[in-house]
């Protein structure tokens, strides 16, 4: 890995930065995280609620088919967010600013191919998209004209998981806060204007999305190229370093099949709801929003796990390693009991929100205890992402998603039958809950080898 090719041509380098994990460390990436990430679902909620309001449940079945192949797409390639900040972090603790440099345009150029790909393919990709959900005429129209508008905001799009890779890898929560606000906000306002005001719907929505994509890669890359500007020059070799740049396309090779068999998962999760009709097929898709709010609330104490735990492997500082691990847990699982509790209790009036349609409200009500648990059986398995990612232990991250992705079609294949959506739901909790508990037992044998 790229971790132990740096320490050999520097090791003057490493422990440049003692550094010392705190809660108030933790607390100052967790927070301001947490109301970044805490943004995104508010998106989807706004996104559903906008669709929602037109009453046509084709419609909003529909959009969550769109946003799930969207999602594919997208979340197959966030290793350029993950991976970057475990290297940043890393070149951070060893106290290289140079490799940050080179981490960051490294996963630059990769963003910018990728994108530029996968605009070009939007057509395929809405065509396999309704092939693969299967849904009636109206939702693969809706389907249709999603996909083929926001895959043209893929490069934006992956360009800013490599600038919020580079920032959080530097701990700095509080600029990626404002970064993710500046996303999702202008997002948000043209979504609400071109959906529901002007009535554009569907389109309305993935244009809001594709224009603050645009708008937050714009402000991130002039935060950047000011920073580099003022710190030491990077040499292109150094840029073109084959060794480095082959470690890191192999770390993120490992993500982004991690990420492949998570959008799997909920893929196959809401195929088989399309199966139970389109009334369910909906009503899961407002519940989904209960997972995204919880997974994004516990996402930003993950985030303060990848860049300690990655500063500590830089840093070669075991027991600031496992302090950062001990922390960040308690502190995520205390949280998901929070947000269970919230949902139990507000969940239906949420529901009500998001939609106007009272067969699709008195649906999701029947399953909401479902969507409320999810972070209480998720939260184990954000850490040890968090933990895995900032370690680059990304083989061992891989081979426990695959695991998790053959249970969960193994307990879905068991469970739809004699129980319907209520099997359906049990087995994303036993995916998510396989999840966590195989990455513990593999950290536990980490342990004993990292000094």
């Amino acid at each position: 890995m790229e971790r132990e090719s740096m320490r050999r041509q520097q090791p003057e380098a490493v422990s440049m930065r003692p550094f010392a994990v705190t809660n108030r460390g933790v607390l100052s990436i967790a927070i301001p995280m947490t109301l970044a990430y805490l943004t995104t679902p508010m998106l989807g909620l706004v996104d559903t609620a906008v669709v929602g309001q037109f009453g046509d449940a084709a419609l909003l079945g529909g959009l969550a088919a769109g946003a799930l192949v969207f999602d594919v797409v997208f979340t197959t390639f966030n290793f350029l967010r993950s991976g970057t900040t475990g290297l940043v972090a890393q070149a951070f603790g060893r106290g290289d600013e140079i490799e940050e440099q080179a981490v960051f345009w490294r996963a630059f150029a990769i963003a910018l191919a990728a994108g530029l790909v996968l605009a070009a393919c939007a057509p395929l990709f809405s065509i396999v998209g309704i092939w693969f959900i299967g849904a009636e005429p109206g939702v693969n129209a809706a389907l249709d004209e999603y996909v083929g508008t926001r895959l043209l905001g893929a490069p934006f799009a992956l360009i800013n998981y490599a600038i919020l890779g580079y920032v959080l890898g530097r701990g700095e929560g509080g600029l990626g806060l404002v970064l993710q606000l500046v996303l999702n906000g202008v997002n948000i306002a043209l979504s609400i204007m071109l959906g529901l005001w002007l009535a554009w719907g569907v389109a309305g929505v993935a244009w809001g999305t594709v224009i603050g994509e645009f708008v937050a890669m714009l402000l991130g890359l002039a935060i950047v190229v000011a920073r580099f500007s003022k710190s030491p020059r990077l040499p292109r070799e150094r840029l073109l370093h084959a060794e480095p740049f082959w470690a890191m396309v192999s770390l993120n090779r490992d993500i982004m099949i991690r990420s492949f068999s998570l959008l799997a998962a909920f893929a196959l999760f809401t195929r088989q709801g399309a199966q139970f009709g389109t009334l369910t097929l909906a009503a899961n898709a407002v519940l989904m929003n209960f997972f995204m709010i919880s997974g994004f609330f516990l996402d930003g104490f993950a985030t303060a796990a990848e860049q300690l735990a990655g500063r500590a492997v830089g840093a070669r500082n075991a027991p600031a390693f496992r302090r950062a691990v001990w922390l960040t847990s308690i502190w995520g699982f205390g949280l998901a009991g929070i947000a269970c509790a919230a949902f139990l209790l507000g969940g239906r009036e949420l529901i009500a929100l998001i939609t106007t349609a009272e067969d699709i409200r008195d649906i999701a009500s029947i399953y909401l205890p479902w969507a409320a648990f999810t972070a209480v059986s998720g939260v184990l398995a954000f850490q040890m992402d968090g933990v895995f990612i900032g370690a680059t232990w990304s083989t061992d991250m891989r081979n426990m998603m695959l695991l998790a992705l053959c249970v969960f079609v193994a307990a879905m294949l068991a469970l739809t039958g004699p129980f319907g959506n209520h099997g359906l739901w049990a087995a994303l909790h036993v995916f998510l809950i396989v999840r966590g508990l195989s990455l513990l037992a593999v950290l536990r044998l980490r342990l004993r080898r990292f000094r």
